[in-house]
């Protein structure tokens, strides 16, 4: 399958690593040329996983947008939330009908993606789908090599629009058979993990992330009160699914850390043996943060308000967020509110899930 990832991040090194092993025709697209040419040179990363370390030839490694989703069947975009709509303008002249964008994970990056898609003039009939969680647990530890600590085992994946999903899938699972049809974007925006463990692990850890040079939050930062709020927070985001009428498994973040139904199996304590997660967190510029809290967060406390159901652990984590970052991040940029759809009713929002947005 020809496949194009975007992004110079620790997802899309693996991505394009792991997917060029499989023996898919992979092209990596980067927006920053001088941080890409060292690949751009020899288009070969260094893959480190359990089975060793080798060498893998990418097809194409380029910082021309156009010319790395030419003739793509799936477009992988595993960046964080905040750099989805400029994506999504630079990819509005070059898109064409069946082409599948994956987010991996979106907080409801679809429908942004779509909107800003639209606004900038893009009429193909493209979908683009969500899942829970990164494929890899990964870390980049050069310019051309990066580490997979664990690849995952279950993708719990939305399509937006949802009319377009079996065609969808179809791509989707030809790459990543993990991937496990659900109902629709925002099914797929509510399995997203990083808006559940990160923000506990965070700001209940911000003493020794900003008095150690190095802090592994998953290790020595997971303590028992920290995973008893992860828990509730957990409990909030499994009830705003079950109030909104979705079905199914909800994937307890509980069975990340005791057994091994999780998305990616056994891992918790391979991502602590790793030591890759032992990290100096600048904890107001952080991914965790300007993500996790400032997108995914906000994004989950604003449907259960919109949902009627109550969210008290996850409100107030974003409001003692809000006092470290000194804004109020229940205003931001990916709430139902600033994206017009606080208005909605159950059965508009559906259809607007099904249907997509100009179309």
């Amino acid at each position: 399958m020809r496949i194009t990832v975007l992004g110079g991040g620790n997802g899309s090194y693996a991505a394009a690593a792991d997917l060029a092993g499989l023996g898919h025709e992979v092209c990596l697209w980067r927006r920053d040329r001088q941080l890409l040419q060292p690949l751009m040179a020899t288009r070969r990363l260094v893959m480190k996983d359990y089975s060793g370390r080798r060498e893998v030839e990418l097809a194409g490694v380029t910082d021309d947008i156009g010319a790395a989703v030419r003739g793509a069947e799936l477009i992988l975009v595993p960046t964080p939330a905040f750099a989805q709509e400029d994506i999504a303008a630079a990819l509005a002249p070059h898109l064409v009908d069946a082409q599948v964008i994956f987010l991996p994970p979106g907080s409801f990056g679809s429908v942004v993606m779509l909107r800003t898609l639209r606004r900038a003039g893009c009429t193909a009939d493209i979908s683009i789908a969500e899942t829970g969680t990164l494929p890899w647990l990964a870390r980049k530890h050069g310019p051309a090599e990066v580490a997979i600590t664990i690849r995952a085992t279950r993708l719990p994946t939305g399509v937006f629009p949802a009319r377009n999903a079996a065609q969808a899938f179809a791509v989707l699972q030809a790459a990543f058979p993990s991937v496990e049809p659900i109902e629709d974007a925002l099914a797929g925006a509510l399995m997203n993990a990083g808006p559940i463990i990160h923000p506990p692990l965070i700001l209940m850890n911000a003493g020794p992330l900003e008095h150690f040079e190095k802090w592994d939050i998953h290790n020595e930062g997971t303590q028992p009160a920290i995973r008893r709020v992860t828990d509730a927070l957990d409990a909030e985001r499994i009830a705003v699914r079950i109030g909104l009428g979705y079905a199914g498994e909800h994937f307890p973040l509980s069975d990340h850390y005791n057994n091994d139904r999780w998305m990616y199996g056994d891992a918790h304590n391979r991502l602590v043996d790793s030591g890759d997660w032992r990290e100096h967190i600048v904890l107001t510029e952080h991914r965790y943060m300007t993500e996790d809290i400032h997108y995914g967060l906000a994004f989950l406390v604003s449907v259960a308000d919109w949902a009627r159901v109550p969210a008290p652990v996850a409100t107030g984590l974003l409001a003692i967020a809000s006092a470290v970052c000194g804004k109020n991040l229940r205003q931001g940029r990916r709430t139902l509110e600033a994206l017009g759809l606080a208005g909605l009713s159950r059965a508009e929002m559906a259809a607007l899930l099904a249907r997509g947005e100009g179309t």
